[in-house]
């Protein structure tokens, strides 16, 4: 149904719904009927409210039936709105990173220049060097061969055969330096390398986490509990027993959400210290609480490790067996699966928030599927016309860690007409 339909549909239904409670007052008014020992005037004045509040009921009731958007802007908005406030940072936290990846790798770049040109300076002052010991190596073996004809000339040549020598041992060292320097280049020029393969490979995982937050593959949510424990010590050493014990099933959730396919060999949970600490001391006060490890940012699937926080909350009862959690009406002329079903899923969210509100930590309600399936059998197949009214049971106790099991009735089942007098606590 269009928007303009539902607008005239409401105008038309609260026409006609104002005539009969206007009409209803005046029958009301000229018969002088009395309710609850009122004045007749004030009679009339009581079912002509009745009959307004019953066009809002109506009107309301008629737009969250029809508009999806209307119900999730009541019921998921503020949650939507947080979860895209948390992706939004998550990213953008990313994205900084990346650039400034980048820019290492862009000064990593320009080191590797520079000891490249080393490099090939190096080489030419080598071969500088070996031309130079090349001709210097000529001129002793001409020196050799003019011995026998210079004998007379021998302690002059021997001493021109000194200096030869010692610069050539000169050149000897030069060359050994220049290798030594060469070498030492070569060795800096592979840590750069490795620096650059370092930084490339960390820019292609931070490149797929970003295509990964894009896409929402995110497999812990920021706030999602890891695990969760009730304790009650009985003496102020057990504290730290159960909190390792409680961290170690909080990794091995986490190994499960972020690497499946791999054992939980190793550390992946990341606690601050002071908060285990303060966790410590608020444990050794008397009572009963309810210990909650949870993530503290959204985790994608594939990274190394999970950032959490732990949540302790005192233990208190939530709701007890036979508590109405929510109510619902269906009128005669819904009678179709579809809107059955819609309005049975509304029942059971309305049940979850109100336990929420009394404090549950558990996702989500029990509901035994055949008495489900059944009841949206008996309500489509009853008679035209026959209105009915449904209520969200609580069929056992529960504190703040534990499961709701909650029943779905039908009040006044097989006799129409007769109002149930129970109402939601």
């Amino acid at each position: 149904m269009s928007g303009w339909l539902l607008i005239l549909a409401l105008l038309v239904l609260g026409g006609v719904l104002s005539t009969l409670g206007d009409r209803l007052g005046s029958k009301v008014g000229k018969a002088r009927l009395s309710l609850f020992k009122l004045r007749p005037r004030n009679t009339a004045v009581v079912i002509t409210a009745l009959t307004g509040s019953l066009i809002s009921a109506i009107s309301l009731g008629l737009m969250l039936l029809v508009s999806e958007r209307l119900r999730v802007g009541l019921f998921e908005l503020d949650q939507i709105q947080a979860r895209l406030r948390d992706n939004r940072t998550a990213l953008a936290r990313t994205q900084a990173d990346l650039a400034q990846n980048r820019r290492d790798l862009a000064l990593s770049r320009a080191d590797v220049k520079r000891a490249e040109q080393g490099r090939r300076q190096a080489q030419r002052d080598r071969q500088e060097a070996v031309n130079r010991r090349q001709q210097v190596q000529g001129q002793l073996a001409s020196t050799t061969q003019r011995v026998a004809s210079l004998r007379q000339e021998l302690q002059p040549l021997q001493r021109q055969r000194a200096r030869l020598e010692a610069e050539r041992q000169r050149l000897s060292q030069d060359v050994q330096g220049r290798d030594a320097e060469i070498r030492r280049n070569e060795a800096e020029l592979k840590g750069v390398r490795q620096r650059i393969t370092a930084g490339e490979a960390e820019l292609k995982a931070l490149e797929t986490n970003v295509i990964a937050l894009r896409r929402g593959d995110v497999v812990i949510a920021s706030g999602q509990p890891l695990a969760t424990v009730r304790v009650k010590l009985q003496r102020s050493g057990e504290a730290k027993e159960v909190i390792d014990a409680l961290l170690r099933q909080a990794n091995q959730a986490s190994f499960r959400l972020l690497l499946p396919d791999r054992p939980a060999d190793r550390q992946i949970l990341l606690v601050p210290k002071n908060d285990i600490e303060r966790l410590q001391t608020m444990l050794g006060s008397s009572g009963t609480w309810v210990i909650t490890i949870r993530s503290a940012a959204n985790v994608l699937r594939g990274e190394g490790r999970v950032v959490a926080f732990p949540d302790l909350r005192p233990n208190r009862p939530v709701v007890r067996q036979g508590d109405v959690l929510a109510r619902t009406a269906l009128e005669g002329d819904e009678r179709s699966p579809e809107e059955i079903r819609s309005r049975l899923n509304l029942l059971l969210a309305a049940a979850y928030a109100k336990a929420q509100r009394q404090g549950t930590l558990v996702e989500g309600l029990q509901v035994d599927a055949p008495n489900f399936t059944e009841l949206g059998r008996a309500l489509a197949e009853r008679p035209a016309g026959q209105a009915a009214t449904l209520e969200a049971i609580a069929t056992g106790n529960a504190d703040t860690p534990d499961p709701i099991q909650v029943e779905l009735r039908w009040l006044g089942r097989g006799q129409p007409g007769r109002p149930a007098t129970r109402s939601p606590r």
